[in-house]
């Protein structure tokens, strides 16, 4: 293994490590098997070290105690040229948020399921706020105690696919024409 891969034998992360990694760039283009071209992803640290994957830079980024996700930038790249604060590691940066907030959704699976969401759809239209609002009510979970929205959204997405409610909002922004689109609070109807 060359001195400058990150690995197991790896020297532990200094307190004086470089707190951000510089977020990864679109550069060059890989050609693919049907001969699209698709943009291959170059990862860089602060520390001068190269990256040559994803998977490379995961891995220097968690020697280094930062989030996987934004590689401790605080801001993540959903789609190239949009970006937005962090959602794993709440906008901090650091691996030990980024773990608590992946035990939070792990918990909020194990508690906001499908019969619970069924149960409380309204009969009416409603934004995913409201219905959020309606589960953390029911729950008795105070705000920010866990990712109650996103596990709402996720649910109603599933059910949209089983055609138990349908999506009534016009997407809030178009990050790349119709194909990738972003809702803020977007109104759902129960269509059974």
């Amino acid at each position: 293994m060359p001195p400058h891969t990150p690995g197991p034998a790896a020297p532990p992360a200094s307190t004086d490590a470089p707190d951000y990694y510089d977020i990864s760039e679109y550069s060059g283009i890989v050609p693919n098997d049907d001969d699209s071209v698709i943009p291959a992803r170059t990862f860089s640290c602060a520390c001068d070290l190269a990256l040559p994957d994803q998977t490379a830079a995961e891995l220097h980024a968690m020697e280094l105690n930062l989030c996987t996700t934004c590689f401790g930038s605080t801001r993540q790249e959903p789609f190239p040229g949009y970006t937005r604060p962090c959602t794993s590691c709440a906008a901090t940066g650091r691996r030990g948020r980024q773990l608590v907030w992946q035990l939070a959704h792990a918990e909020a699976e194990r508690t906001i399921t499908l019969p619970l969401i069924r149960l409380l759809l309204p009969h009416r239209p409603f934004r995913l706020s409201e219905l959020s609002d309606k589960v953390r009510s029911h729950l008795s979970l105070p705000p920010g105690r866990l990712p109650v929205g996103p596990r709402v959204r996720d649910l109603l997405l599933h059910l949209q696919a089983q055609g138990e409610v349908a999506l009534l909002s016009a997407p809030d922004r178009l990050l790349d024409g119709p194909d990738v689109v972003l809702y803020n609070d977007p109104h759902w109807v129960r269509t059974t």
